[in-house]
């Protein structure tokens, strides 16, 4: 406990947390964050209801607007969908979800990226040659492409009994499949500036084996910019799922995530109910907008030609 708080104290008085004190939109970013985060992930105990059970839904409560509109009722601030399922709910329940979605995506692919960089600028031949041009052919298809490609054949390849409880799996890996290629040009870039440097052929020298230079030595220095990129790439990941969803090739409606919501609330925009799209959609969009502008942030904040 002590020792957290003492790296927490350094951090805090660090260049970066000076800077972050300084920046009134990173702050206000963060705080906004950290707050849709926290509602979403602690919805079994403050929304109104649970939308996936069918035991809290009432029909004679479909469709309400929201509570300052007429006809609204409480405790559905949000109003109802046509399932009398509350929207508020809903939301913080999907935002749960996506945002599993988005953290995961970004934990695969910045492992495999990572990997791939280190083995590629660490080694370099042919096999930077062949790992690099294998990235180049990920992203001469758009990201979303690939994607639908992947969740399609997924879903293909698995019984139908077992689609919607991997659901979830299957939009991380789409995801993933086209998100590694950027930190791993990053990693190859570092990785091929610091093999070059004295503590690096040192390491080689005494018999240190390439995997433990890697790990220990090279990759270390070149988490900056992986960093910065996960960060960025987090609001990208939770839109790729919202998205993939939104066409119907993600979460399924038994599992509502905020692209579901915005498909299904879609559906119902032109007979009035402007409220099942409005609300998960700027949601959506605050979470993406923090999380771009935090990002923005911590890229100037460490990016040291900029101090």
């Amino acid at each position: 406990m002590a020792a957290n708080a003492s790296t927490f104290k350094r951090l805090f008085a660090s260049d970066l947390g000076y800077s972050f004190r300084q920046s009134p939109v990173a702050m206000t970013s963060f705080v906004l964050l950290v707050f849709l985060m926290l509602t979403a992930f602690l919805a079994p105990w403050i929304s109104p209801q649970d939308p996936h059970d069918l035991k809290q839904l009432f029909i004679d409560k479909a469709e309400l607007p929201p509570i300052w509109a007429k006809d609204g009722e409480w405790p559905f601030i949000l109003g109802t969908d046509p399932q009398g399922r509350d929207v508020l709910s809903a939301i913080l329940y999907g935002t749960r979800i996506s945002l599993i979605i988005g953290l995961a995506a970004v934990a695969v692919s910045m492992t495999v990226g990572v990997a791939i960089g280190l083995m590629a600028g660490f080694f370099g031949g042919w096999i930077d040659n062949l790992l690099m041009r294998i990235g180049d052919t990920v992203l001469s298809i758009p990201t979303l492409l690939v994607a639908i490609l992947v969740s399609a054949i997924f879903r293909g390849l698995l019984p139908p009994a077992m689609r919607d409880p991997f659901a979830a799996i299957i939009l991380v890996l789409a995801i993933a499949l086209t998100g590694w290629v950027q930190y791993a040009r990053t990693v190859r870039a570092s990785t091929m500036v610091e093999r070059r440097k004295e503590y690096v052929l040192a390491a080689r020298i005494i018999g240190v084996s390439p995997a433990r230079v890697m790990r220990k030595h090279i990759l270390p220095n070149t988490l900056t910019p992986v960093m910065v990129a996960a960060t960025l790439n987090l609001g990208l990941a939770i839109l790729s799922e919202a998205t993939l969803s939104f066409l119907g090739v993600g979460m399924p409606i038994t599992q509502p995530s905020l692209g579901t919501l915005i498909r299904i609330g879609n559906q119902y925009l032109f007979s009035g109910s402007w409220w099942l799209v409005v609300f998960p959609a700027l949601h959506l969009g605050l979470i993406v907008l923090a999380v771009n502008l935090l990002g923005d942030w911590l890229r100037d904040a460490l990016n040291p030609k900029l101090r």
